[in-house]
């Protein structure tokens, strides 16, 4: 996609751009507020990443007086750390809700609707019958789990039923030589 060349040069679009052109300048603003918002979130996890390291080489104040400096200058990089920090939360609560109010017309879709199922014999589910949710499936698989170790109890059971007749059998020969 190009783009005018007003636009390119950091002018507003003229009178002459469409809802077309309106629609698109927003829908690529919205995705550069995506991108801005990922690279923020990845900022605060560095910057929490290093709070948390500084945190790591700090020593507590005990009383040495010959650590004094470290220690303050530590504490300093700690609390311009932390200012950082607050201020990239700021600026991503901008964004989130910049994108909110951007995406605010647009319908809302169920969690459950993005989740495909599949049937049995293979074919996805069309939602011609009721869907069938995570959770419902999750009972299911719980459920037959449960009757597997049920199963499972039963066949370590029958093992080791067979292990000590085998056992006896073999002494009673051993007995009887």
């Amino acid at each position: 996609m190009s783009t005018p060349p007003l636009a390119a040069s950091g002018m507003a679009p003229g009178p002459f751009a469409g809802p077309q052109a309106q629609q698109a300048a927003r829908e690529v603003n919205t995705a550069s507020l995506c991108r801005i918002g990922q690279e923020t979130v990845q900022d605060i996890v560095y910057r929490t990443m290093e709070i948390f390291q500084l945190l790591r080489n700090m020593q507590l104040p005990n009383g040495v007086t010959y650590h004094t400096g470290t220690y303050q200058d530590r504490l300093a990089k700690l609390q311009d750390h932390l200012r950082q920090l607050s201020i990239l939360f700021r600026k991503l609560r901008l964004v989130y809700d910049k994108c909110n109010e951007n995406c605010g017309g647009m319908d809302p879709i169920p969690v459950e609707q993005l989740i495909p199922y599949v049937e049995e014999d293979g074919s996805k589910d069309d939602r011609a019958g009721p869907p069938r949710f995570a959770s419902e499936e999750r009972r299911e698989i719980a459920e037959v789990n449960k009757k597997l170790k049920q199963k499972n109890q039963q066949l370590k059971q029958i093992m080791d039923q067979l292990r000590n007749l085998i056992w006896d059998i073999n002494a009673m020969l051993a007995m009887r030589n």
